[in-house]
């Protein structure tokens, strides 16, 4: 088996384990009343429950595979691919809500997996750097966290879907950034323990991972946005396509992000009837 065949497989059991562990942590979220938020947000009072552990080894089972599949892969063919971590969790959303799922969203979905089917098949990502220099991520840093503080700023204004839509946008940057991590620590893990221990990414994750998962519970929804082009900045990872052929990838790639927006934003619909979803991931 090919490295990039056992990397997509690899990056598709974690998108499904992904889909199931946002399910149910994102679900048990949902019954935390308003008196019982803290700090942190939900997260205070999920940690006392069984259930919300569950699907907490799930969404770590996800992860797992999502590291090794960035260890035989490309982040541009491992991220993609957990995009469809979305399409799982459409129908066991829908089923464990009790109500069904529309065409709409059925239409949505179709597209979703259309797009990742381009960007993958026709795409032929290639493998850039296993680590980002220290100049990518300086600039990375200066663009991001202005928009992430923003995104957070503005999420404290509004209430409903858009609040979780704000806060799964941020939660979805910020996966994106340790997914970036992930294949430097993985590529660094190789070399043995020590310059693991030593290493900055391998805190860097640390700390950004727990902030994404703070802010992916409150945001109450299972579509959060992933960056799955960082990539392509940040490790110098590409494509191989013609001119002809880059036209139909950026098409699949706004589709996959069309797609991804509008499911997320049917689902946190979806998941509040009142328009009053309060404060995810993984």
């Amino acid at each position: 088996m090919s490295d990039s065949v056992g990397a997509a497989l690899l990056a598709i059991a974690a998108a499904l384990c992904i889909a199931v562990g946002t399910v149910v942590r994102q679900r048990t979220a949902a019954g935390v009343p308003d008196d019982a938020v803290g700090t942190l947000g939900p997260i205070t009072a999920l940690v006392r429950n069984p259930v919300w552990w569950l699907g907490t080894v799930a969404g770590v089972g996800g992860y797992a595979f999502q590291a090794a599949a960035l260890g035989r892969g490309s982040l541009l063919l491992v991220q993609p691919l957990l995009v469809l971590s979305l399409l799982f969790a459409l129908p066991l959303g829908a089923r464990l809500a009790d109500r069904s799922v529309g065409r709409s969203e059925w239409l949505w979905a179709a597209a979703l997996t259309g797009s990742v089917a381009v960007l993958v098949v026709l795409g032929n990502p290639r493998p850039g750097l296993a680590r980002a220099e220290p100049l990518h991520w300086v600039l990375t840093g200066l663009v991001g966290a202005p928009l992430v503080a923003a995104g957070l700023i503005a999420a404290r204004r509004v209430r409903g879907a858009r609040k979780a839509l704000l806060l799964g946008a941020v939660g979805g940057a910020l996966f994106g950034v340790s997914a970036v991590l992930t294949k430097g620590v993985v590529d660094i893990a190789s070399r043995g323990v020590l310059p693991l221990a030593t290493a900055p990414e391998l805190w860097a994750l640390l700390l950004l991972a727990a902030g994404a998962v703070t802010v992916q519970q409150a945001a109450f929804q299972a579509g959060d946005l992933r960056a799955s082009l960082l990539g392509f900045v940040v490790l110098g990872e590409y494509l191989d396509a013609d001119r002809a052929m880059s036209v139909v990838l950026v098409t699949a790639a706004a589709v996959m992000v069309a797609a991804t927006v509008a499911l997320a934003r049917g689902d946190a619909a979806a998941s509040s009837p009142d328009q009053a979803v309060c404060p995810p991931g993984e």
